[in-house]
């Protein structure tokens, strides 16, 4: 029952987040600082959870083939790679390493 529980508060919270969401006023939106602010928080927090993904198990950090992994992406993206290009990259890289024993 705890588990039923833990869904319905979630689903509440979900719920309460998006009401909050569109009760903002439109005004507030329009300021420089919210519009620059909104538009470069996404990657921060998707740079954020990347590295958190890459170098950590646990509570321990390590250096493994998903950064080498990373790194490929990482020069796929500065040759100007589609992103279907970037994603095989890294795919390869990892799998290419973690084959030899990485």
């Amino acid at each position: 029952m705890n588990v039923w529980i833990a869904i319905g508060l979630t689903a509440v919270g979900c719920y309460a987040v998006k009401l909050a969401g569109l009760l903002v006023p439109a005004g507030a939106l329009e300021r420089p600082v919210v519009r620059k602010l909104s538009a470069l928080l996404p990657v921060a927090l998707l740079a954020a959870l990347t590295a958190q993904q890459t170098f950590s198990t646990g509570h321990e950090l390590v250096l493994d083939a998903r950064a080498a992994g990373l790194a490929a992406a990482g020069v796929a993206l500065l040759l100007r790679a589609p992103f279907l290009l970037v994603v095989g990259a890294a795919v390869a890289v990892t799998a290419a390493v973690r084959a030899l024993g990485g």
